[in-house]
């Protein structure tokens, strides 16, 4: 079942308006209305009151007995209003003492009833015999010793006539109002509402092979154009990470393809030879090692997407920086002694971070195994545990490498970045081992630093210092009493 209520935004605008003027409207009216229609009850109660004191001073007893009117009474301006007016004066047990001729049979009312008119005006509205209605102004008064209840009454006639009058203007005038209310709040939310239009023409015009095109933005002061930026910007970090994508997926497609085309040229040459057992025993184990550089590419490639969709979670505990490198030096003694390399390790062994003891293992394996990668046969490499200030570690490592050029110091942490493609095919490297360890150093809330020279470079790991070691994994505040574990806190990356 489709809705009934509008699809086009400008549309429920104009009836959100419409409607909300409407009862606005409305209470506006039916406010105006009673409050006027109280002023012209107040204006008649005015009037009877001041006619009934009038009247007040005409009356007397004649000599027959009877209550009279002086004659003079008829030239009272009030007279002349166009309101209708009535008299009648009553006894206190209810009897008709006097009697204008307006009334003809009709009565004000019958038998006084207990406190009307006493010490001060007493009003009501009534309806006489013929239907018509009337405002009643009684009052008790004397004449001659004699208590008397006097009322005066002034039709309401022109008052519901005026009143009415009022109310059917305002009926008719509101259907205008809203109406023309309608036209321009539609005009001006359809006015409004056309940079989105153009914003959304513009929108399906950008796809996968024009993400570099952007919305318009008319006033950037707006709440549209703070729309269209946020937009334009959310754009941008798609067109970088799109082209973040594709770059990975080209560089990791020609990564495996290497070692799978080493793999297959190895084995086809195999084939195509009549060697003996050693020829065999030698291209089966290029195969090896080319597969085992397989696997460890998969391993890198794993890890990234791993930290690209932060499914890695970190343990983070206290650990010692200086007993993690040697342990991270132990897992490289064989392809240091390969190359007949010098590594030492110094620095301060009571420096103490918060990290995970895995993440943070393999960042120092990568810079290590970097500096062992890029360091020559017979050469020195160093690495060193320091305190750069009172909050923060470092870890330091040294090569004696051939440098850096400046043109590449800022791509090196990129993925799959190699300065020389050859040599990094040589040692086995896929350009993710740097990359890796800027991930694992930042999500450890520190960063990584390069200083290169011609002798050589030096990778800089800067990392939170922990506070002094407890051998219950606890940490003590300062100044507080209680000690808080960490050891099990997990971070989302």
């Amino acid at each position: 079942m489709r809705h009934i209520w509008p699809q086009h935004v400008r549309t429920r605008l104009t009836l959100w308006y419409v409607t909300i003027l409407a009862g606005v409207l409305l209470i506006y009216g039916g406010s105006t209305c009673a409050i006027v229609l109280l002023q012209l009850r107040t204006q008649v109660d005015h009037l009877a009151i001041e006619d009934l004191e009038t009247v007040e001073g005409f009356l007397s007893f004649g000599s027959d007995g009877k209550l009279g009117l002086r004659n003079d009474y008829r030239y009272h301006p009030y007279t002349a209003e166009t309101q209708q007016r009535f008299l009648e004066v009553r006894a206190e047990d209810g009897t008709l003492l006097y009697k204008e001729e307006g009334l003809a049979e009709r009565v004000l009312g019958g038998k006084p009833e207990p406190g009307e008119g006493v010490g001060s005006y007493s009003r009501r509205s009534i309806r006489l015999t013929d239907g018509m209605r009337v405002r009643v102004i009684s009052r008790r008064h004397t004449i001659a010793g004699t208590p008397i209840l006097i009322r005066v009454g002034f039709s309401e006639d022109p008052m519901w006539q005026r009143f009415w009058q009022l109310v059917i203007g305002l009926v008719v005038g509101l259907p205008l109002a809203l109406g023309l209310a309608g036209f321009g709040g539609y005009f001006l939310a359809r006015r409004a509402l056309s940079p989105v239009e153009r914003m959304a023409r513009r929108a399906r015009e950008i796809n996968a092979e024009r993400l570099g095109a952007r919305i318009d933005v008319e006033n950037p002061h707006d709440e549209l154009g703070s729309l269209a930026q946020a937009f334009n910007e959310t754009l941008a970090r798609l067109e970088g990470s799109f082209e973040q994508l594709k770059r990975f997926t080209s560089d990791a497609s020609h990564e495996l393809r290497t070692p799978l085309t080493a793999i297959r040229c190895v084995g086809e040459v195999g084939l195509q030879k009549d060697g003996d057992r050693e020829v065999y025993r030698e291209a089966i184990g290029s195969m090896l090692e080319e597969a085992n550089r397989l696997s460890r590419l998969v391993e890198s490639l794993l890890s990234v997407s791993r930290a690209d969709s932060g499914q890695i979670r970190l343990e983070q505990a206290r650990i010692g920086l200086l007993p993690l490198i040697h342990e991270a030096a132990t897992l490289l003694t064989e392809l240091v002694e390969e190359k007949g390399q010098t590594l030492s390790i110094e620095g301060d062994d009571s420096v103490y971070v918060k990290a995970d003891n895995v993440i943070l293992l393999q960042v120092v394996i990568n810079l290590l195994d970097n500096a062992i990668k890029y360091s020559p046969c017979n050469g020195r490499i160093t690495a060193r545990v320091l305190r750069r200030d009172s909050l923060t570690a470092c870890f330091e490592v040294e090569d004696c490498g051939p440098g850096i050029p400046p043109e590449h110091r800022d791509k090196v942490f990129d993925r799959f970045y190699r300065i020389d493609e050859g040599r990094s095919h040589e040692a086995g490297g896929a350009g993710l081992g740097l990359a890796i360890a800027k991930w694992g150093a930042e999500a450890h809330g520190g960063l990584l630093e390069l200083n290169s020279t011609e002798a050589g470079c030096i990778f800089r790991l800067v990392l939170p210092i922990y506070a002094s070691p407890s051998s219950t994994g606890r940490v003590e505040a300062p100044g507080d009493a209680n000690a808080i574990d960490l050891s099990t806190q997990k971070i989302p990356i």
